[in-house]
């Protein structure tokens, strides 16, 4: 990914997605731009996230909490709590689908939304909110259906690049809180980037301290991308 080929844009402040009283800024490859399906997985590598059609990555003037992390799929094992919520899961059947809207999808999206983010400006997303969240026209994404009796339960949004998964976004039935499906999620995209000989699952972003990151640390080993590049989280 070289700049000359695609340019680059800084957004206005906005306010922090996970500190109330910060303000963040992001950089943007330009959306416009034709390549961006070959420039995804390298923009993967340097640290960058999808966000609907936008790869960004967060560059504030007065703070660098934001790390991007993935996790190593070779040397990744289950941990005794991932092996029980995989036993607690295993009456699931998972299906790997196209990416796309339907009414089944969006309605378990909505339920989602409404209890784990209530008036968070997402509560209320439509048909076309689904669609310019969770896809993109050049993104090669694919839909993990997590299904029991034919009922869905959850699904990942997950896109696939030629080296790497990256885990965009979860939801599912709030009402199954007690499967752990979001790490269930994590787990099935691990082994779906092992089946396929991929060699990570980028999980977005890294925040020390913070209480909504704290579950990526439980799949070791996790890297952290630096100033001096990946390195082993400690």
């Amino acid at each position: 990914m070289r700049s000359e080929h695609v340019r680059l844009f800084q957004t206005l402040p906005h306010a922090c997605g996970y500190y109330a009283e910060r303000t963040a800024q992001n950089l943007v490859l330009d959306p416009a731009a034709p390549q961006l399906d070959r420039l995804y997985g390298p923009a993967l590598e340097r640290g960058f996230r999808r966000a609907g059609g936008h790869l960004y990555f967060p560059h504030c003037p007065e703070c660098r909490a934001c790390k991007p992390c993935r996790i190593d799929v070779q040397q990744f094992r289950p941990d005794r709590s991932q092996r029980r919520c995989l036993k607690r899961n295993a009456d699931l059947t998972i299906t790997e689908c196209q990416a796309g809207y339907n009414a089944e999808r969006h309605a378990l999206y909505e339920k989602y939304l409404r209890r784990r983010h209530p008036g968070g400006g997402m509560d209320e997303a439509d048909a076309s909110d689904f669609r310019r969240f969770l896809t993109a026209p050049w993104s090669p994404t694919e839909f993990l259906e997590f299904r029991l009796r034919g009922r869905l339960l959850g699904v990942a949004v997950t896109d696939v690049c030629r080296s790497a998964l990256s885990a965009v976004y979860t939801f599912y039935d709030p009402d199954e809180e007690a499967r752990g499906l979001g790490t269930f999620a994590i787990l099935k995209q691990v082994e779906l980037a092992r089946q396929r000989n991929l060699s990570w699952v980028y999980l977005g972003f890294w925040i020390e301290g913070h209480s909504k990151m704290d579950y990526k640390r439980r799949f070791k080993p996790l890297q952290l991308r630096t100033v001096d590049g990946w390195v082993a989280m400690p």
